[in-house]
């Protein structure tokens, strides 16, 4: 599902947050505070952003799909025909391979503010469902 900025949501599942936590002022290497925190599934709150990132790795199929696609899109129309018609079945032939990558690699993530004050920012938008 896709949020949008102020909608209401509610966590899918329960979530589990732990790690190290370093003591405001103080330099990292003195002692860090070891702690954990669980949000019951159902916990409500506000979408404050919507962003998403994409993955910069490509294959060497998604480069040739996407460097084939500009020149068709581009020279194409000036292209011999024998020459269009090939390029055309090359770029069809690699379509899978860039449907394939902007799924895998289109990361959506969510900022909320939840009702008991807590910020999970930089989280997954299916951790979430509509409140």
């Amino acid at each position: 599902m896709t949020w949008k900025e102020g909608q209401r949501v509610k966590l899918a599942a329960e979530l589990g947050l732990s790690g190290s936590v370093g003591l405001a002022g103080d330099s990292a290497a003195e002692a860090a505070v070891v702690g954990s925190l669980s949000l019951a599934a159902g916990c409500e709150g506000t979408v404050e952003r919507r962003y998403e990132r994409q993955d910069r790795h490509q294959s060497q199929e998604v480069r040739e799909y996407v460097r084939l696609k500009s020149l068709l899109d581009d020279f194409g129309h000036q292209m011999p025909s024998a020459s269009r018609q090939q390029i055309a079945e090359q770029v069809s032939s690699l379509e899978a391979e860039w449907v394939a990558h902007q799924e895998r690699t289109r990361h959506v993530r969510v900022r909320v503010r939840l009702d008991n004050g807590l910020v999970l920012d930089d989280a997954r938008e299916d951790l979430f469902t509509s409140a």
